[in-house]
C-alpha cells in the first residue's frame, strides 16, 4: 500500500483490495502501551502507519483496504470515515440489522458492540489503509487487548446476528456500497 500510493500521479485509478489476514493485531502510529496485549497468545503484533490504536485481524474476517486519491474525489478525512461507515452500515441493512457510526470512536457498532474497525493514512492527499468487517471469525483475541483503545469494548460479527455470508461475497457489496456512496 505504501509502495503503491508513493508511485502515484494524477492518473494512477484508484483500488480497493479485498482480503483476510492471518491472525495479527495492528497498531496504529498513536498506539499506547497499556492498549496492547495482556497476556502472549501467540499472535504477532505489527506496528502499521495507520490512524488508531490497536485492533485484531484475522480469518473470517473481510478487510477493505481503500487506496484513492482523495484530492480527485473532492474528500477530506472526516467525510471519507462517513462513507466507509455506511458502506457497511448499509451492507448490514440489506440483512435486517440496525447500525450506526460514531463520531467520538469511528466504527461501525451493533448496539454497543464493534462490528467494524477502520483506520486510515494519508498521503500527499492520498489514502491507504481501511475497513475491517468482523463476519465469522474468534473473537477471543480481542480479549487481550482494548480494542481501538476503549477497555472493555465488546466485540461482534456478523454470523452472531444471523448472517450467514462468505467473506468474498461480503467483500463484493462492501465494496459496492462504497462506491455508491462516493457518488
Amino acid at each position: 500500500m505504501r509502495e503503491f500510493t508513493a508511485r502515484r500521479n494524477a492518473d494512477t485509478p484508484d483500488e480497493i483490495w479485498l482480503l483476510q489476514h492471518p491472525p495479527v493485531y495492528t497498531l496504529g502510529v498513536a498506539g499506547k502501551e497499556e492498549h496492547r496485549p495482556r497476556i502472549d497468545n501467540g499472535i504477532p503484533m505489527v506496528r502499521t502507519d495507520r490512524g488508531g490504536q490497536i485492533t485484531y485481524h484475522g480469518p473470517g474476517q473481510v478487510v477493505m483496504y481503500l487506496l484513492l486519491d482523495m484530492r480527485r474525489l473532492g474528500l477530506t478525512v472526516r467525510p471519507l470515515v462517513r462513507r466507509m461507515e455506511g458502506a457497511v452500515i448499509d451492507w448490514l441493512a440489506e440483512y435486517g440489522v440496525a447500525a450506526r457510526g460514531s463520531v467520538d470512536a469511528p466504527g461501525v457498532y451493533v448496539g454497543d458492540a464493534k462490528i467494524a474497525a477502520l483506520g486510515l493514512r494519508v498521503r500527499n492527499g492520498c489514502c491507504y489503509h481501511g475497513i475491517a468487517l468482523n463476519l465469522d471469525m474468534d473473537l477471543v483475541p480481542f480479549h487481550a487487548i482494548n480494542p481501538c483503545g476503549y477497555p472493555g469494548l465488546q466485540v461482534t460479527q456478523a454470523c452472531d446476528l444471523g448472517i450467514s455470508v462468505t467473506p468474498e461475497l461480503a467483500g463484493e457489496k462492501l465494496a459496492q456500497h462504497f462506491l455508491r456512496g462516493l457518488r
